[in-house]
């Protein structure tokens, strides 16, 4: 029988109205030396003892990925690190002292001292002290105003504190030329002009408070790409049609930076196709092929770098998923190569918020996923933030706007006869700058 001693850190309060937001956790790590008896972690006379430990936070979730090294006794260094259900093990421990060391995972740092003492004695139970880690205040979701028409696999772009909702389709997967606007400050909803065609899986960004929507296609099935490229002045509220792309495609991504969209990646054949429209001259340029060929994936301009993300590899619902994440310099025209996603899925989507790049939702191997993680390019690394409450994907683009992130509609199954009214924010705290 284990005994165990709860800590609850003297800085938290249930009844904080500030926890909605931002939320110091505790993270008690707690070290038990199993008594002799049955057991694979049990202490026996004859070779020493095992160390075990749970980490978890102060609301009893556990907390992988851990680093804990235990030294003392004159003997080697040993570390190990928690477990997806936050366990932690060392086994055959001599009889002795010795100090745990704990190194918080991303997303924690340390409250109080990060060792603790550990004595093992053969045939004993040892309970450690704890160690207090703080969670990093990340962030929050919530809901805003629902969309009028249930969407998904459309194309978002914000101007002027309004995001368009273009094309895409219901859960009847009948391809729309509906164009949805969304008003922030008001959090109010109305239909814009309409699309000249209709389009899903189409790509748009603005540039100098003008709206573009390229490529796309024109039906759910099949390949009905098009080349098309239409500008719509809000203020006029028409829609031009403007020199095509090089390529017909649908399902890639489109970026702005120094005034010019970026369009890389669609569905096969044009998976590898990468080009760049620029408003004013009214012109497009091919460059240097995206090295892994792939469709509903996700980017972002970081340093004056285009950055791409993710998506499936294959036609429709293929299996196929990818964690690359491919760089584009513009400067020397060469692609490189970045640190991967943390798990490969495709329909995702991202944007830049407060120096960091964020990607939440989409699709995996196994269906529905909604992990929430951000890339800071100081470190070159990605850390995971906590789940959205409603995974969807079947969205191209986003926008961080007003201190939120916003995520606007999407299929919230697998395929694409799942389109919702959702419109979830995030608030990120975590900053990259």
């Amino acid at each position: 029988m284990q005994s165990t001693d709860a800590v609850t850190p003297s800085f938290l309060s249930a009844r904080d109205a500030a926890a909605a937001v931002r939320r110091a956790l505790g993270v008690a790590v707690l070290a038990v030396i199993a008594a002799c008896g049955g057991g694979g972690d049990a202490v026996r006379p004859d070779d020493g003892g095992s160390i075990r430990g749970t980490v978890t936070d102060n609301t009893g979730a556990t907390v992988a990925n851990a680093v804990v090294v235990l030294t003392g006794d004159a003997q080697a260094t040993r570390t190990t690190t928690s477990a997806a259900n936050g366990v932690y093990t060392f086994a055959n421990v001599d009889p002795g002292t010795y100090t745990l060391k704990v190194t918080p995972p991303a997303g924690f740092t340390l409250g109080t001292a990060g060792t603790l003492s550990v004595t093992v004695a053969s045939g004993a139970q040892t309970d450690a002290s704890a160690i207090v880690l703080d969670r990093v205040p990340v962030g929050e979701w919530a809901q805003r105003a629902k969309l009028l028409v249930a969407n998904s696999e459309y194309a978002l772009a914000e101007s002027n504190g309004k995001i368009y909702v273009m094309g895409g389709y219901p859960a009847s997967r009948v391809t729309s030329r509906t164009v949805q606007v969304y008003d922030i400050a008001s959090d109010r909803w109305e239909l814009g002009p309409p699309l000249p065609q209709l389009n899903n899986h189409g790509m748009a960004a603005s540039v100098n408070g003008k709206v573009y929507l390229i490529g796309g296609q024109t039906t759910a099935d099949g390949e009905s790409y098009v080349d098309t490229v239409y500008e719509l002045d809000p203020a006029s509220g028409v829609w031009v049609a403007k020199a095509r792309m090089p390529t017909a495609r649908s399902a890639g991504v489109a970026l702005v930076h120094e005034g010019k969209i970026y369009v890389a990646g669609g569905r096969p054949p044009r998976g590898n196709d990468f080009a760049v429209y620029d408003p004013a001259a009214d012109s497009w340029e091919v460059l240097p092929n995206l090295p892994s060929q792939r469709n509903h994936m996700t980017g972002a301009v970081i340093s004056g770098r285009i950055h791409v993300v993710g998506g499936r590899l294959g036609p429709g619902l293929s299996p196929l998923k990818t964690t690359a994440h491919e760089v584009f310099d513009p400067q020397t025209r060469t692609w490189t190569t970045a640190a991967s996603m943390l798990s490969g899925r495709s329909g995702m989507n991202g944007v830049m918020a407060r120096g960091c790049f964020h990607i939440w939702g989409g699709e995996d191997v196994t269906g529905m996923t909604p992990n929430h993680e951000y890339y800071d390019p100081r470190t070159n690394q990605w850390s995971r933030l906590r789940d959205m409450p409603i995974p969807i994907h079947g969205i191209n683009g986003s926008t961080f706007k007003d201190g939120l992130i916003w995520v606007v509609g999407g299929g919230t199954d697998i395929g694409g006869a799942h389109a919702s009214h959702h419109n979830q924010v995030f608030r990120p705290t975590v900053s990259c700058e």
